[in-house]
């Protein structure tokens, strides 16, 4: 039995207003972008130089030129590193989408007989900060599942596939549902957002620049909801305003605000720094992060439920 696996993601594209508008595919600058593109995978202009194969200098001329095109910096270039911008992430995420349906269909394409993989549904934040870690030990021990994912930040399609990870309640689902983790959301910001902006109380919140994500039909908590449910009731500085959580903890991580954290989704960035907690206080979420199944007649589905609902 073979003990490679294959793992297709694709990310419904997010449309933004820093994507230029074109009438011809042929006038993407499509080298720049794949620069850019490895550049920010790597977070390194020479980790993007040794995948494609070229020099650090290329890859630098590419970006600077894509840059100049969108009128912004993608990047910020630190001593040994690069981390991206919010205009980055919101690119970022656009090429990524794309580059990733093309790989699906010529995978596709090539191949009508590969073997059947499971299907996971979920949102660009579960999958990026949660899920993608978890099946990168999952194949570890399960070499023989190949596991595809459909990232998209609607529900659209989400019946075709075997599971679907949903924070909600559960309830109204008609499928058939398994809880994954609850979790806590606390008051997170960039280390130099907090030392600048230095609170006691969650009332000291109503004079901090505050992130809000905009996805009322997933039951995202709102400040407004957080603060209260906290004890303020008063108002607060709502700042900025994005419609995708990665996005948002971009715009954290550049200093542009406060967030509201999901501890299983910022696990990562808390432990090593990259955003701190701003008060102590957090709230306990009052919804849960579930696994939704849509076919009953596989047993690999059943290993990866298992796997996922232990880990």
């Amino acid at each position: 039995m073979s003990t490679e696996h294959e793992a297709f993601i694709f990310v419904e594209p997010v449309t933004t207003e820093w994507i230029l508008p074109v009438t011809g595919y042929s006038h993407l600058p499509m080298r720049a972008l794949i620069s850019f593109e490895a550049a920010a995978r790597h977070e390194s202009f020479k980790g993007a130089a040794a995948e494609l194969n070229v020099t650090p200098a290329a890859i630098s001329h590419q970006i600077k030129a894509l840059e100049h095109e969108l009128r912004g910096n993608l990047f910020q270039r630190l001593h040994r590193r690069v981390e991206l911008t919010e205009k980055g992430a919101y690119l970022l995420v656009a090429i990524q989408g794309g580059f990733d349906q093309v790989s699906q269909a010529m995978d596709q394409l090539k191949s009508r007989q590969s073997r059947s993989a499971v299907t996971i549904h979920s949102t660009t934040a579960v999958s990026s900060l949660w899920l993608t870690p978890r099946l990168a030990e999952f194949w570890k021990s399960n070499p023989d599942v190949s596991v595809s994912q459909v990232v998209s930040d609607t529900d659209r399609n989400e019946g075709t596939c075997d599971l679907s990870i949903h924070y909600g309640d559960m309830s109204s689902e008609s499928a058939e549902c398994m809880r994954l983790f609850n979790d806590r959301i606390s008051a997170l910001a960039s280390p130099e957002f907090a030392r600048k902006h230095p609170v006691s109380a969650v009332s000291d919140l109503a004079s901090v620049p505050l992130i809000q994500l905009r996805r009322a039909e997933n039951h995202w908590t709102t400040w407004e909801q957080w603060a209260e449910a906290l004890g303020y009731c008063g108002p607060l500085q709502m700042s900025h305003f994005v419609n995708n959580y990665v996005i948002a903890l971009q715009a954290a991580r550049d200093g542009m605000g406060a967030v509201l954290g999901w501890e299983g989704l910022t696990a990562n960035l808390t432990e090593t720094g990259t955003l701190v907690r701003l008060l102590p206080e957090s709230l306990l979420s009052p919804l849960d992060f579930y696994v939704a199944r849509h076919n009953h007649d596989s047993s690999q589905v059943d290993r990866v439920i298992e796997w996922l609902s232990n880990n």
